[in-house]
């Protein structure tokens, strides 16, 4: 199996400016997430940006950086400008790591880009919730699958809703319940990934507010894949960096 992995990154954020460039031990945390990724056995690592600044941050550490337009309404969408770009095979494999996950494990990535195939043109990750307190956040994006591993549905509500479970109580999870949590890892084949950024935006998504339910409402199949552990949170808050600048420190 080969894959690449392609990091969007950004400036530009509501709840902590400069994410991409802040100071992890001595390097900007999207130089950590390159690093990481590197470290998963992808053919070749590359960060797409529109700041100068972040393109500068990473060919000063050796890190493969490649511009792109500013209007990208998404990070998928600025990985599609970059992967074609690169004029990558159609049924080459490409993961969208996220800029501010410099904790994320090498194998996830392997793992998740791994599930990609000729029926299956998109796959993505999860874990067990064995908290109720996560269950009942509607920051917490839960998944449920089919028999294969396959998404039937991803949403910010509970699902599955355990009727009799929670009939009793909402405290704690059922015995034998084991609902989902989906961790925002993606992986394409490029084929897919070009036809994406064309594709209708569907109410559901807009309800719901997650992305990925746009191509379950085309029809597409995502694989999931489901990790043993949970992930160490990225970086949205000022709190998750000083959280995050302990380890490195």
């Amino acid at each position: 199996m080969s894959f690449i992995v392609i990091i969007p990154a950004r400036l530009a954020s509501t709840r902590l400016p400069n994410k991409p460039l802040a100071d992890l031990g001595g390097k900007p945390m999207v130089v950590r997430v390159a690093e990481r990724a590197a470290r998963s056995g992808a053919a070749r690592v590359i960060v797409a940006t529109d700041h100068a600044d972040i393109r500068a941050a990473c060919q000063l550490h050796g890190v493969e950086v490649q511009m792109t337009r500013s209007d990208h309404p998404s990070g998928t969408d600025r990985i599609a400008e970059v992967a074609a770009a690169l004029g990558l095979q159609p049924d080459a494999t490409v993961v969208n790591v996220q800029g501010d996950e410099p904790m994320i494990e090498p194998a996830l990535i392997a793992a998740t880009a791994a599930l990609i195939a000729d029926q299956v043109p998109m796959s993505t990750a999860a874990h067990a919730i064995t908290d109720s307190v996560d269950l009942f956040n509607t920051n917490v994006v839960k998944v449920v699958l089919d028999q294969r591993s396959r998404a039937l549905y991803f949403s910010r509500a509970v699902i599955p809703w355990h009727r009799d479970g929670f009939a009793l109580s909402q405290a704690v999870l059922p015995p034998g319940y084991q609902p989902l949590r989906h961790i925002g890892l993606y992986a394409y084949r490029n084929d897919f990934l070009q036809a994406y950024p064309a594709l209708a935006i569907s109410p559901l998504e807009q309800v719901e507010a997650l992305e990925q339910l746009r191509v379950l409402w085309h029809g597409f199949p995502i694989a999931v894949h489901v990790t043993d552990s949970a992930p160490v949170a990225g970086v949205d808050t000022a709190e998750d960096l000083a959280r995050i600048r302990r380890h490195f420190s």
